[in-house]
């Protein structure tokens, strides 16, 4: 039996056609970010400072995963002004128990009640930390669809359609003032983008990647915050 031979002229007309839609979904993969701040007091860092971010936990809530707070925590301490970071893991050793799941506060109220308690202030001076954010949040899927399938058969195989996944990253950081033991204010950071997973022949993922986007922002907003801008009054 014979096996039909596909024209050359057809195999480059296809993946001519293929890479304008690769590259259409590149386009459209693209992250989109939005950043608000609220600043309740005036901030600033000098060389000895140091900063820790957490993720905020309580005992009926899921504690923001690590690798968001690990991602912010990295862009802080990179740059042309970077900051001094303590490790969460560090400042929770230090503070054992008062900052574990069950223990940990949730509220300015509860932070200053903390520090009212005999030796708390005290480690918490010896870090020399300045500044708590705690940040809170998550990334969830809110839509998916398409079409993707592979197969295999004796004559060769591959994968075709086009699969989506939209995505939002929502996630907020609480500052607060430790020596002054006061909030000093709030920045959120949210992302949304739709990723997709091209069969074109083979399976090509084209990631947005939302959570990545809203760390940077939120990193690169938090060194502004901390570096001292002032509070702006209201016109009359």
């Amino acid at each position: 039996m014979k096996i039909p031979l596909v024209k050359v002229p057809l195999i480059r007309a296809h993946l001519k056609q293929a890479t304008g839609v690769l590259l259409a979904l590149s386009l459209a993969s693209c992250a989109s970010t939005r950043v608000e701040e609220r600043r309740e007091a005036v901030t600033g860092m000098n060389d000895q400072d140091a900063i820790v971010l957490l993720g905020r936990a309580s005992y009926s809530d899921r504690e923001t995963e690590n690798s968001f707070t690990d991602c912010v925590a990295s862009s802080l301490a990179k740059g042309e002004r970077p900051l001094r970071l303590i490790t969460q893991k560090e400042f929770k050793d230090q503070l054992y128990p008062w900052f574990e799941p069950r223990t940990a506060p949730t509220s300015s109220k509860d932070l200053a009640k903390l520090f009212a308690q005999p030796g708390v202030q005290k480690r918490i001076i010896e870090t020399q930390v300045r500044y708590l954010a705690w940040i809170s949040g998550d990334t969830i899927t809110t839509d998916s669809g398409g079409s993707f399938s592979c197969t295999i058969s004796s004559f060769g195989g591959g994968c075709f359609g086009v699969s989506y996944w939209e995505e939002d990253a929502s996630y907020e950081a609480s500052i607060w003032d430790v020596e002054n033991m006061t909030t000093s204010g709030q920045i959120s950071a949210d992302a949304n983008g739709t990723s997709y997973l091209a069969g074109v022949i083979l399976p090509i993922p084209i990631i947005a990647r939302p959570g990545n986007a809203a760390c940077k922002a939120l990193a690169n907003q938090l060194r502004e915050f901390l570096q001292g801008a002032p509070i702006v009054a209201d016109e009359v």
